[in-house]
């Protein structure tokens, strides 16, 4: 797989772009990456953050090792599917991108005066 296509993957599998990066948000903060995928030239790593906030690498490949499988299309070589718990970010990620959920207290982004203006009267 490309760079582009691991983007293009992880983009329609729940991943969101934060700071140039794929990345997986915690359930609690929506806003806040705790995994990414640092697509590098000639590598892709999956980091975590750490609770002090320094990304540590847990995996990574060259792209001429990673092709998706076959079933799920999920990339392998790069260890998402066996590092525990990483198949459950994925789906609660994936499913608050489907379903549109917002964090408690905020307003969603795209409210029918953002799409059609300011109503008129």
């Amino acid at each position: 797989m490309t760079k582009e296509e691991i983007t293009t993957w992880a983009l329609a599998n729940g991943w969101r772009m934060l700071n140039g990066f794929p990345s997986l948000c915690k359930p609690t903060r929506p806003s806040e990456a705790i995994v990414r995928l640092a697509l590098k030239a000639t590598v892709a790593n999956v980091e975590v953050k750490k609770p002090a906030g320094k990304w540590e690498k847990v995996a990574g490949a060259g792209y001429p090792q990673i092709h998706p499988d076959p079933e799920s299309g999920v990339p392998g070589g790069l260890g998402l599917l066996d590092i525990p718990g990483f198949t459950r970010l994925m789906q609660d990620n994936k499913d608050r991108a489907m379903f549109g959920q917002t964090p408690a207290g905020t307003k969603p982004k795209d409210t029918l005066a953002s799409v059609f203006g300011p109503r008129r009267t």
